[in-house]
């Protein structure tokens, strides 16, 4: 049976954000992502989580200047000083939090950088991230993302990850899988998880095309649940996706799979 956690950045979005934590406590969730906590106190965020009993399962380092387009610095190396601050706040929330998974955003590719400087940062700055939070038994993920909804993400398919992880050899580093973003950018799902299985540290899901529930769009999401239990994939699935109304009438996909 897949463990499905809520997102809480794209899910539940009718309300305010830390009432978002009982409403998926209520709906069956028995964990929580979301892509920042750094507007609130983390102590605020662990009162929630601890009142509906839900595990914090995932959230992002510091981006950047989110509002300004930054996705990410990790590959820009005119950043890596404000990288290396980053890492220390995202080790402080999720000491406080019992978080121990952080994602690692890549970043948009910087103008007037050679490829060849991009990778070499980025390797560098996993290597740092992944020592730092080896001391606290975490682990530092990233995510390939599709070109259309970021256009100049760094990492964009599944092989590039796993060739950075390689050449990075970093023990606590994996790889975060989102469904979506690799449908889009080369499918061939079932097979690309089974041949990485051990490289997979988490999943996201959604819809496509438009970033919906699982149950729209050509994605055939109940045989994929099906083929990740039969693999002995044992990590959580996170809903990443934007509820096509209110959260809560989208969530009959999720009902057969409650336990």
């Amino acid at each position: 049976m897949p463990n499905f956690n809520a997102n809480l950045s794209m899910m539940f979005t009718e309300i305010d954000f830390l009432e978002r934590f009982g409403a998926a406590a209520k709906a069956g969730f028995p964990g929580v992502e979301f892509l920042f906590p750094y507007e609130y106190p983390a102590a605020r965020i662990k009162e929630q989580l601890d009142k509906h009993k839900l595990k914090m399962v995932l959230f992002n380092m510091p981006p950047g200047d989110w509002a300004a387009g930054d996705r990410g610095i990790a590959c820009d190396p005119a950043r890596i000083s404000q990288f290396q601050e980053n890492v220390g706040k995202a080790v402080e929330y999720a000491q406080a939090l019992g978080c121990g998974m952080i994602h690692c955003m890549a970043g948009l590719k910087p103008r007037g950088v050679s490829e060849e400087k991009m990778r070499e940062t980025y390797i560098a700055n996993l290597q740092f991230a992944g020592k730092e939070l080896a001391k606290y038994n975490m682990k530092v993920l990233i995510e390939a993302i599709n070109t259309r909804d970021i256009p100049g993400f760094y990492l964009n398919y599944s092989r590039q990850a796993f060739d950075i992880m390689h050449y990075a050899n970093v023990p606590n580093l994996l790889f975060q899988y989102d469904i979506y973003h690799m449908q889009i950018m080369e499918g061939d799902l079932a097979p690309t998880v089974e041949k990485n299985l051990a490289k997979i540290g988490h999943m996201q899901l959604a819809g496509t095309p438009g970033r919906h529930e699982p149950s729209t769009g050509e994605i055939n999401y109940p045989f994929l649940f099906g083929f990740f239990d039969r693999i002995g994939y044992k990590g959580w699935i996170g809903c990443e996706y934007r509820p096509a109304t209110r959260t809560e009438e989208g969530l009959g996909w999720l009902r057969p799979y409650l336990k």
